[in-house]
């Protein structure tokens, strides 16, 4: 049964449902402007607007007051729009002094327990960052060792917060130990990039890709 049928302007790349409004999204794509749609209505309630040519992805902070958008915006003057930060209400840009380095992230995933997010990067690494105000990042810790490459590629953390996973360009999937950021196990699951990975709802220590899925142990957790 269809529940929603309206027309962009753009492509769409990039589409998440707020966490506490289950009838509004934001969607992004190719184009300079993010928008809040309405599934009752079939209408854009609000319109954000960034000087970028694509929204790569988009992210709710807790409660969903705030949003984080990724861009395609790399180049030297344009660096501190690659991440970008968004009052949902008023539409207003929070911050856009976030990250600096000089690579585009794909992805952005929250962490289910403390108040932070992990954004993928081009660089190959995942970087962390605070997700409170001025959402800064941690530059102790990075997780490193995957491969990115221009791929699309997403991460996710486990439904308990202790592990982070993400796919690589050479077709592993990559697990990492949150507190530690070291890896703690890798599976071979493609040819091809793998671009995405998913958690399996039923346990909290299960991780799933397509058809493989992998038991990590306590001693693993840990290391």
């Amino acid at each position: 049964k269809q529940i929603f049928s309206s027309k962009t302007e753009f492509r769409i790349s990039a589409l998440k449902f707020h966490p506490t409004e289950s009838n509004v999204f934001i969607c992004g794509g190719f184009s300079p402007e993010v928008k809040a749609w309405d599934l009752r209505t079939s209408k854009v309630l609000r319109v954000y607007k960034a000087a970028v040519q694509q929204t790569l992805d988009i992210l709710f902070l807790p409660e969903g007051r705030e949003f984080l958008t990724s861009t395609d915006a790399v180049s030297r003057d344009s660096a501190d729009r690659t991440i970008v930060a968004w009052d949902f209400l008023s539409a207003a840009k929070v911050s856009n002094q976030i990250f600096h380095e000089r690579y585009t992230c794909p992805s952005l995933t929250l962490h289910p327990k403390e108040p932070v997010f992990v954004a993928q990067t081009n660089g190959n690494y995942m970087a962390l960052f605070s997700a409170q105000r001025p959402y800064r990042i941690n530059k102790k810790k990075r997780y490193e060792g995957h491969k990115v490459e221009g791929f699309a590629v997403g991460c996710e953390f486990s439904p308990d917060g202790t592990l982070l996973v993400t796919g690589s360009s050479d077709g592993k999937v990559f697990f990492y130990n949150y507190h530690t950021s070291r890896i703690i196990r890798t599976l071979s699951a493609h040819k091809e990039a793998c671009a995405d990975e998913k958690s399996s709802s039923h346990t909290q220590r299960a991780q799933a890709v397509n058809q493989f899925s992998l038991e990590l142990s306590e001693k693993e957790r840990h290391l």
